[in-house]
């Protein structure tokens, strides 16, 4: 299956209505840095600063 601009548009949809998008700016260089680190980890960069968010706050919550 192509993916055509219907698929396109249902993915804009799902994206705008489901999805909150959040944008970092990090000096030259340092993205491919963190991105390395994530998939040695097994990880996309998006997942791993998600999952040590969530452990931060979850550790800050049993303090």
């Amino acid at each position: 299956m192509a993916y055509d601009e219907k698929a396109k548009e249902r993915t804009m949809k799902y994206m705008k209505e489901k999805r909150d998008k959040l944008t970092l700016n990090l000096p030259l260089g340092d993205k491919e840095r963190y991105r390395a680190f994530a998939e040695s980890k097994g990880k996309s960069l998006t997942s791993l600063i998600m999952e040590l968010l969530e452990k931060e706050m979850s550790n800050n919550a049993n303090a």
